[in-house]
């Protein structure tokens, strides 16, 4: 990734094409779709990148009774990711999920 940063053959800001900069990220050797993702999100500034199997999203989502693990992967019936809705802004949901990981686990339950 350095190599290709400092080529210029990637290109990470927030007024790049998302897409083709993505294209280019899952074609280097040790990247896959949980790190170009969260690169979109954070060096790219997309403010719609949700990241179904990331640990602390699912432990969240499961936390706040939205999704089981089975369901939380990209290829489960569309009505059982509860995420479509929250578009154009996932990138925030993915934020907020993190931020309950934060708060006390309520009486009763394990975290």
């Amino acid at each position: 990734l350095a190599a290709a940063l400092g080529s210029g053959e990637i290109s990470l800001h927030p007024g790049v094409d998302r897409e083709a900069e993505t294209a280019r990220l899952l074609a280097l050797p040790g990247i896959g779709p949980w790190t170009a993702g969260y690169i979109r999100m954070r060096a790219m500034s997309d403010p719609d990148v949700f990241l179904p199997t990331d640990g602390g999203v699912l432990h969240a989502m499961r936390r706040l009774g939205h999704v089981s693990s089975a369901a939380a992967s990209t290829d489960c019936p569309a009505p059982a990711r509860p995420w479509r809705p929250w578009r154009p802004w996932r990138s925030y949901a993915v934020h907020h999920l993190w931020a309950t990981l934060e708060q006390p686990t309520p009486l009763g339950e394990t975290p």
